[in-house]
């Protein structure tokens, strides 16, 4: 490596560059020094400059086939005489070459090590990245209370050595994790400060994260055309910095999901409008425009999702990603879903499943038992075999579902898993009071996101309706006037109360907002949120 003085010299301004994020300085220095990295040896600072290499790896230099080969250079021997701060990164390049295996629980056990001699070096930018990439292992893991704190503490760190540009990288885990719990707000906030630090670097891949993290949020409020934008915008900056190809992958695999979305709102949309044609034709003069330019426009929209799974689908299967192979196979599933193809939907399902059964992924293994779930309850709708089988299929596969996300913190993982459970103790043969559990159990888990219009609602407003409409609100008050509440706050009561008697009062009143608010002395806002929870907000006017 040269000279003692070149060496320090070198290691610093590799890690200046990495914390103030000037990436194409960095890897320039490194692309220099290629010959040097080909042929490193043990030696003096050589286990602190693979450790460095790994950190720059996972910011765009080279990639991950880079780390096996130096790591084998340091066999264990070797490693017993080293100074602790290069055994330190070395293990911190073992960390990073797990990350991309999708080992986090090995990954963890290394960066843990690393973290437990804080006080025995001094190197705030080793223990800043050391803190941020355990946080990432348990986001990935669906430890989102502990990756937080992992994250916070990576952040500290890296201000207390002045790298601002780097505690923004970690505040866009943060805001990722705000975002998970539903704090929007909060989220939002992360994001625009992290924006402000990292817009004047080069650093395009965590500029392309800030802007598909802004994506997803308007994804999840239902604003599907502002999130195509802001993934579109992601894409072109991971374009500019190389296409860096997990990030690209990851937010082709988010654009693809969000223009399914797009494409069936337009299909339901089409579903009224044919249903309103079919009443026209039977009024004299009651013509209706042709379907068929919508049609098209669904079928593009679609096709646009194909091509996006389809080019994440070639990076995925290069980099050999399991989580990012299931994704791939869970959007084509629901799209297969969506045009009516059961035994392909299926398939794709139960390929998923396989993927995240291979890596132990709680997070895959419940998404992809929800879709065949959802593929049952489809089969059952169009009379496809025995319906029998399929109501048996579609309880063992929700089962698991709720099981495997309850594994992780991720709520709306959960609520998805349990609305679709519930959905199936509704349907026939129906066990509507464990329907009740489940509906009550999915609220609970999706009201810290208020009432923005989300995918997961819509399931949830099904299963609400099918739950209400079929209790006897007689037996419900009686049972209440008798002193039987079943273990519900007084707050509790109010709100089924008020789910019970708004809808009918609302009924009443021609369906008037206004004319509700007005008699029962409430706010609009209010008899509309009110509305939405028992089921009915997509008979509201806007």
């Amino acid at each position: 490596m040269g000279s003692e003085i070149e060496s320090a010299a070198l290691l610093a301004r590799l890690r200046d560059d990495l914390g103030f994020r000037r990436i194409e300085q960095g890897i320039g220095t490194l692309e220099r020094f290629r010959p040097t990295i080909e042929t490193l040896e043990p030696g003096p600072r050589a286990g602190v400059l693979v450790g460095l290499i790994a950190q720059w790896v996972d910011a765009g230099f080279d990639n991950y086939a880079l780390l096996p080969r130096l790591l084998a250079r340091f066999p264990k021997a070797v490693r017993a005489d080293l100074p602790l701060i290069d055994y330190l990164h070395l293990r911190m390049a073992e960390g990073a070459l797990a990350m991309s295996h999708e080992d986090f629980d090995c990954a963890t056990r290394h960066l843990l090590l690393v973290q437990s001699f804080e006080d025995d070096i001094d190197d705030a930018e080793l223990l800043a990245i050391a803190n941020f990439w355990t946080g990432r292992c348990l986001r990935k893991m669906g430890r989102y209370d502990e990756a937080l704190k992992y994250t916070e503490r990576g952040e500290e760190q890296a201000l207390s050595r002045g790298y601002t540009q780097m505690a923004a990288i970690m505040q866009v885990t943060r805001s990722w994790l705000a975002f998970q719990k539903g704090k929007f707000h909060e989220a939002n906030t992360l994001l625009r400060r992290a924006e402000d630090a990292l817009n004047p670097t080069d650093d395009f891949l965590s500029r392309g994260n800030i802007q598909s993290a802004y994506g997803r949020i308007a994804r999840r409020q239902g604003k599907y055309d502002r999130a195509v934008k802001y993934f579109e915008k992601a894409i072109a900056e991971y374009r500019q910095g190389g296409g860096r190809a997990l990030s690209l992958a990851r937010t082709l695999l988010n654009l693809a999901f969000v223009k399914r979305l797009v494409a069936l709102h337009a299909q339901k949309h089409l579903d009224h409008v044919a249903a309103t044609r079919r009443t026209a034709r039977e009024t004299p003069g009651g013509a209706a425009d042709s379907p068929a330019p919508t049609r098209l426009r669904i079928e593009q929209i679609r096709q646009q999702a194909r091509a996006c799974l389809a080019e994440a689908d070639e990076i995925y299967t290069c980099s050999r990603n399991h989580r990012g192979l299931a994704g791939v196979r869970i959007n084509q599933g629901f799209l297969h879903l969506d045009s009516g193809d059961l035994e392909r939907a299926a398939a794709e399902a139960t390929e998923a499943f396989a993927h995240g059964n291979e890596k132990r992924d709680y997070i895959v293994m419940a998404r992809a038992r929800t879709l065949q779930c959802i593929v049952e309850h489809a089969a059952m709708e169009e009379q496809v075999g025995d319906p029998g089988h399929h109501h048996e299929a579609a309880e063992a596969f929700a089962r698991d579902a709720v099981t495997f996300a309850g594994h992780t913190e991720n709520r709306r993982l959960l609520a998805r898993a349990c609305v679709w459970q519930g959905l199936t103790f509704a349907a026939e043969p129906t066990d509507l009071e464990a329907a009740r559990r489940c509906c009550e159990q999915a609220m609970a888990l999706l009201q810290p996101e208020g009432l923005e219009r989300q995918y997961t609602w819509d399931d949830l407003e099904t299963l609400k309706a099918r739950v209400l409409a079929a209790r006897p609100v007689d037996a419900v008050l009686l049972a209440w006037s008798s002193g039987v509440v079943e273990r519900k706050s007084f707050q509790q009561i109010t709100e089924e109360f008020a789910r019970i008697v708004i809808p009918r009062v609302w009924e009443r009143e021609g369906r008037k907002v206004s004319r509700v608010a007005e008699k029962l002395s409430i706010s609009p806002k209010k008899v509309r949120r009110i509305l939405h929870s028992a089921g009915v907000a997509g008979q509201v006017p806007d």
